[in-house]
């Protein structure tokens, strides 16, 4: 599954203990020019978007072969995003300025996991 649906989005609300939330994504590309498109992707999100909803990319990285996991479950890439709370990152999910360039992220993708986390000391 590549796109976030509705559904998930208001369950995401309605399990919102506040605070912030950095978003696991684990990214699979396309081989023939996924990688290119999620940099198209990326670009187009920009300083206009990131800021308004304050996005802060903690981590970026290239995976590499997994140690321990089920064959196939290697990740061409790792990010960590931070979002100040879980409605600024459903409403820029939902901002049509987002919509028109998600298509990129869409097009790029084989296969993603978006996972929602919290630190531990919010929920102790």
């Amino acid at each position: 599954m590549i796109e976030i649906d509705q559904h998930a989005l208001d369950a995401l609300l309605t399990e919102d203990a506040g605070g912030p939330v950095v978003m696991l994504n684990l990214l699979r590309f396309h081989p023939d020019g996924g990688r290119e498109s999620y940099q198209r992707y990326a670009e187009a999100l920009g300083p206009a978007i990131n800021a308004r909803y304050g996005v802060q990319v903690e981590y970026l990285g290239d995976g590499g072969r997994a140690l321990v996991a089920e064959d196939g479950q290697a990740w061409d890439m790792v990010v960590l995003v931070r979002y100040p709370s879980r409605q600024a990152f459903v409403d820029m999910i939902r901002d049509p300025d987002y919509q028109a360039v998600s298509h990129f992220r869409s097009e790029a993708l084989v296969e993603s996991v978006l996972q929602p986390t919290v630190p531990l000391s919010a929920v102790a």
